[in-house]
């Protein structure tokens, strides 16, 4: 069994501004980076085998800050990045939200669907169990490495993840056991 604890990224500026950015490589904003400080003092002590983050700007700086000083192995992956958007990319929130239900299947114009997400994370999730069973690790990740967490991990229909509500909090625990 592999303990997986997954964070967001810290907020970015086009969180800020209401944009939708899928693969779009944005910085954290200033409260972001707070927020990353504060990731990294919840987890104060932890002895964990990896953090491993997206290869996108904010996820990876979530890592870098709150791992800062520590003896902390961090590992980008790009299998952890959120769904392509493609021609939707840092339209509206509103815009994007309203429509991530159409594109489970059939990806976004010019962009991939989350069952695409899904299939890379599948990939992750199999390494995981090959490299760290009876470890912890944590994942700093987006909205679509979460939908596929609750997909294998908790048997949630992808569907039902994706046009749920979401609420952050300070951390989410998987047992990711098999595939």
């Amino acid at each position: 069994m592999v303990t997986i604890i997954f964070e967001a990224h810290g907020t970015s500026v086009d969180n800020e501004a209401g944009l939708s950015s899928g693969h779009f490589d944005v910085e954290l904003s200033e409260l972001g980076r707070r927020q990353a400080k504060e990731l990294g003092q919840r987890y104060e002590g932890e002895n964990f085998g990896a953090v491993f983050c997206s290869d996108l700007r904010r996820s990876y700086e979530t890592a870098k800050i709150a791992f800062r000083g520590r003896n902390t192995i961090i590992i980008k992956d790009s299998r952890l990045r959120e769904c392509d958007y493609g021609g939707l990319t840092r339209h509206s929130k509103e815009e994007v939200e309203g429509q991530k239900g159409n594109f489970v299947d059939k990806p976004f114009p010019s962009g991939e669907s989350y069952q695409q997400t899904n299939q890379r994370m599948k990939f992750f999730l199999q390494d995981l169990l090959r490299n760290y069973t009876n470890k912890k690790v944590l994942i700093i990740g987006h909205r679509a490495t979460q939908y596929a967490l609750d997909h294998y991990i908790k048997g949630v229909n992808l569907h039902e993840a994706v046009v749920a509500p979401w609420k952050w909090q300070p951390g989410w625990t998987y047992h990711l056991e098999k595939l």
